[in-house]
């Protein structure tokens, strides 16, 4: 119900009884509320009149848009600009509608578990409150989002007469950047840059406009190719000082308040070229007579909940950066080198401050129960995963050789059993075999493998799974406040896809019941007896949803669990270290727990940290697509076979077996032919041949392009399953073998293609047919 807001008035009221009324009413503030408030009728509203424009000229009031306010105060709905957190972790914003003199007001912002993640430089449309406390006056609830902050581009700087100009680095981005000579930053021609938008483009047909704010250096260096990634995605590389002195100030934990496990041979097993060392482990069998055959295992993880404490400044950053991003020749760390590298990294033979769990295992690998401590360790050894498999293989070396038989093999007894549970559970068992880069001491690529895929990494994967259900059930049980790790199962219309897919290549997917993993499962191991076990696998992985986290537990589907939390890497994911936080305080271990922000926040970091998880993924993704592109430079001309991994209206995209480079085959290359997109179908198709493109199918191509700063690889198509293509007149034709020229082919896939393509059509006919009808 609207306020009554009627004074009555005998006469014209004074110059401070119409301040007083604007300052009460700020939401009513035109002429005509006030002339209502204060009764005032006929020609004394002239007088009224005179009174408001003294007021205007005295500086007492400001005259927007026909209503009169406080200039020295805010408007109940203004529009702020988020600022950068302070030392408490509050976010708080400059008003960018205040007029006044003085110092400027200060607003707080009070997130609601609803709202984005926000960030510095956001632009908010925000409902504002007064409040009368020494260190704010007033208090922000969002309604909206306006704008983020400036737009960043990184690209090669062009010098020009008028300053300069900005080639974006973007794959597929053609808008240039002008730079007036006053914004360069004295950058040099061909140098690599990062800029900001400075102001919208001059002119209709301008360009916008850019201000540079850091010189990058050479583009074409090899170290600089994870630097652009870096810089193209906004991720944070350089420390605050005041986030670096905290970290240095820290010192080693001692064995106060912990129980000691430094007797205890938890040894830790890396890539040989580990930069950190967050998790170790240790197994021995059971002695319980009721167990026989059984396990107790432990699994001992950083304790950065000590170092790392809420509303700190390492903090901050941390939960700002959301994660640790890597890439082939460098890591971006979510904490500084102080901590990741050296107080919070379990080296061998020093005293570390861990979060335990000794759980015990049946001899089937059923886990019985688990218990948290907060302890102190020394690892007895530093291992990487060849070594230790090589060690059960019959190779040990000098190091695994005295643990082979007290730690080693107890490790992999308790791993038989763990495998067993495996597959009794069934997760999603996808094989897309991992691509690793390998550079020189400059940083230039000199091979692309095949990751070694060894026991001793599946074993250290079971381990860390069964850690994280452990802290997830024991922080349910306790009514602990966490993050879960959640991944919902795939949506119908990708599983139908999938189904597709699967048929086209002469295998099935099981079909009305609710699909569970195993259902998949049965579809790769039958896809991995054929030819076709790539195609599957990339098209399973499609198929799925992209987890993320939450305060809400809603299962993890590609694990086939229902409780699933990180625990097991907290110095370099900010989940786990609120996973560790919440252990604190479920067993009372100490103040550095949970704290009522990190509680009343959680939706907002769950989503801000699934945002920044995404952000480091699409960053490495194209560092790895530059590091190929300057791999495969060398080699234009050069004949490769690969298959179809994407289709688009503006061509096909082929992925080679020998690197797992992506490449873009122009559709104005495939023929003189016009080739009709269908989405629904995932499809080409040719409209006079009538021949079919569609995704799996193998094909043989020579690379034509490959732009190391864009990650950028161009193919001319050669050969399409059986098809061959050859150039005519300066087009392209397919020619078939033993079919007849330009005739479509007969296999099954594309049978099935032509067939799905027919189907969407009829589809989107029958569906237009009834909009027109309704």
């Amino acid at each position: 119900m609207r306020p009554c807001y009627l004074i009555p008035m005998s006469k014209l009221p004074t110059k401070a009884e119409v301040l007083d009324w604007i300052s009460a009413n700020p939401t009513l503030t035109s002429k005509r509320d006030i002339a209502k408030a204060f009764g005032i009728k006929g020609a004394d509203r002239i007088d009224l009149k005179r009174i408001l424009r003294e007021l205007e000229d005295e500086g007492h009031l400001e005259k927007r848009k026909k209503t009169y306010r406080d200039p020295d105060r805010l408007p109940p709905v203004s529009v702020l600009q988020v600022k950068a957190p302070d030392a408490n972790g509050d976010l708080f914003a400059q008003p960018l509608e205040w007029h006044g003199e003085g110092v400027e007001p200060t607003v707080l912002l009070i997130p609601r578990a609803s709202d984005p993640a926000l960030g510095e430089g956001d632009r908010i449309l925000a409902r504002l409150q007064v409040v009368h406390e020494v260190d704010h006056n007033y208090e922000a609830r969002l309604i909206r989002r306006i704008g983020a902050s400036p737009r960043r581009v990184v690209g090669i700087f062009r010098k020009t007469a008028e300053g300069g100009r900005i080639m974006p680095i973007d794959k597929g981005s053609d808008k240039e950047w002008m730079v007036e000579t006053e914004a360069t930053g004295g950058a040099q021609e061909g140098e690599l840059v990062e800029a900001e938008q400075a102001g919208p483009a001059r002119g209709r047909m301008g360009l916008p406009r850019a201000r540079i704010v850091e010189r990058l250096g050479d583009p074409t260096a090899p170290r600089a190719v994870s630097l652009i990634a870096i810089h193209q995605h906004g991720i944070p590389d350089d420390f605050p000082p005041e986030v670096l002195a905290e970290a240095d100030s820290m010192k080693p934990a001692g064995l106060s308040g912990r129980t000691d496990l430094r007797d205890m041979p938890l040894i830790t097993i890396d890539p040989v070229d580990a930069r950190d060392r967050d998790d170790a482990i240790f197994a021995e069998p059971d002695d319980d007579p009721q167990n026989e055959g059984g396990h107790v295992l432990w699994v001992a993880i950083a304790d950065v909940a000590h170092y790392v404490t809420p509303g700190s400044a390492l903090d901050r950053e941390a939960k700002s950066r959301g994660n640790s991003s890597y890439f082939p020749d460098r890591v971006v760390p979510m904490l500084p080198d102080r901590l990741s590298g050296d107080l919070c990294s379990l080296h061998e033979g020093v005293p570390r401050a861990c979060i335990a769990v000794r759980m015990r295992i049946d001899a089937a690998g059923n886990k019985l129960g688990q218990r948290f401590y907060r302890g102190l360790m020394r690892s007895p050894a530093s291992l990487n995963y060849a070594e230790v498999q090589a060690a059960i293989d019959g190779s040990p070396n000098d190091k695994t050789g005295p643990l082979l038989e007290p730690v080693l093999k107890p490790l992999y007894d308790a791993y038989d059993a763990l495998r067993a549970a495996r597959e009794r559970r069934q997760p999603l068992d996808l094989d897309l075999p991992e691509r690793k880069i390998k550079l020189d001491e400059d940083g230039k690529v000199t091979s692309v493998d095949f990751a070694d895929r060894l026991d001793a990494h599946k074993l250290i994967e079971e381990f860390m799974v069964l850690a994280n259900v452990a802290a997830a059930e024991t922080l349910i049980a306790k009514d602990t406040p966490l993050l879960f790790r959640v991944h919902e199962e795939p949506p119908q219309e990708k599983l139908e896809s999938l189904r597709d897919t699967a048929e086209s290549a002469g295998l099935t997917l099981a079909k009305g019941q609710v699909l569970k993993t195993h259902h998949l499962n049965q579809l790769l191991h039958q896809a991995a007896k054929t030819g076709e076990s790539e195609l599957i696998n990339l098209a399973t992985l499609r198929s799925m949803t992209q987890a993320y986290y939450s305060p809400k537990n809603f299962g993890h589907f590609g694990l086939a669990l229902q409780n699933y939390g990180h625990f097991t890497s907290p110095i370099r994911r900010y989940s786990d270290l609120i996973v560790h936080r919440a252990l604190v305080t479920a067993h009372k271990w100490g103040d550095d727990g949970l704290s009522v922000q990190d509680i009343e926040r959680l939706e907002t970091t769950a989503q801000h940290i699934s945002d920044t998880e995404r952000r480091s993924m699409m960053a490495e993704r194209d560092t790895t697509d530059r590091y190929l592109a300057a791999f495969l430079s060398e080699r234009l001309g050069a004949e490769f076979t690969g298959r179809v991994s994407g289709i688009a209206k503006f061509g096909l995209f082929v992925k080679l077996d020998e690197t797992g480079a992506d490449g873009l085959v122009p559709i104005g290359t495939l023929g003189n032919e016009y080739f009709h997109f269908d989405r629904d179908a995932g499809t080409l198709m040719g409209g006079s041949t009538g021949r079919i493109i569609g995704l799996g199918m193998r094909a043989r191509v020579k690379l034509v392009e490959a732009a190391p700063v864009t990650g950028g690889i161009a193919f001319e198509l050669l050969e399409l399953d059986d098809d061959e293509y050859q150039s005519v007149q300066g087009g392209r034709q397919a020619r078939g073998r033993g079919r007849g020229r330009g005739k479509p082919g007969t296999s099954p896939r594309r049978k099935l293609a032509k067939a799905k393509t027919k189907d969407a059509k009829t589809k989107r006919k029958v569906s237009r047919q009834r909009r027109e009808k309704n």
